[in-house]
């Protein structure tokens, strides 16, 4: 299951997105609402959880938008705004639940539960690219057919740069989605981690899917003939 949270405090979003990676999320950060919107118009989530209070665009904004495009995808309003005038507005809106900050993480783990066991039955997303197959739910990959024995952080890595297949990202995005931190340009953990990628997805196969932009970062795409 895929989860976005939009979310510009980093102590919350590190926090939810660590949580509910162990719980077997995936799990995709914006810190605008900008940027939350854009990602959530044009990726597929099981849920986002929403913050009201963003920089650029505020949460009231991107729930709008969302729902003023067709977007359907269960919305979980996670805010400090708890007057029941905010409530009414966050459902009228079209939120699909409302929870008060401070919160404890189970109850935000059984609401999100609850969301899920309500939303239409999806099959399991299955990301192909060049005979490189990633199952997102049962955390598997595949090369021509033959199992990749990838750990969680790898898998995580791997599934990240194959949602963005085509598009250069950007070392400092890599470490904000994948490790949740703010990147250190002194440390060299992304290079090292790609590195040890690129000897599981690319070293035993005749093509390399994982390139190297010089000065930018690294993107997956299919090798041009």
């Amino acid at each position: 299951m895929r989860i976005l949270i939009i979310e510009d405090e980093q102590k919350t979003y590190t926090y939810l997105s660590t949580g509910l990676s162990e719980q077997g999320f995936v799990v995709d950060v914006a810190k605008t609402g900008e940027d939350g919107l854009h990602l959530a118009l044009h990726s597929d989530y099981d849920v986002v959880i929403l913050d009201i209070m963003l920089p650029e665009r505020d949460g009231w904004s991107v729930l709008a938008n969302l729902r003023g495009q067709g977007r359907q995808t269960p919305v979980l309003v996670l805010t400090a705004r708890d007057a029941v005038s905010d409530r009414v507005k966050g459902f009228n809106l079209g939120a699909d639940d409302y929870l008060v900050k401070p919160f404890a993480f189970s109850e935000l783990v059984a609401r999100l539960q609850n969301i899920l066991r309500r939303a239409p039955t999806r099959p399991n997303p299955i990301i192909s690219l060049a005979g490189l197959e990633l199952d997102i739910s049962r955390q598997r990959a595949t090369r021509e057919g033959k199992k990749l024995e990838l750990t969680a952080m790898e898998f995580r890595l791997l599934s990240l740069l194959a949602r963005r297949a085509g598009q250069v990202l950007s070392r400092t995005y890599i470490a904000e989605q994948v490790w949740d931190m703010n990147f250190d340009f002194d440390s060299n953990v992304v290079d090292v981690h790609i590195r040890r990628l690129r000897a599981k997805v690319d070293d035993p196969f005749p093509s390399r899917l994982i390139q190297t932009v010089r000065g930018v970062g690294y993107v997956l795409e299919q090798p041009s003939e």
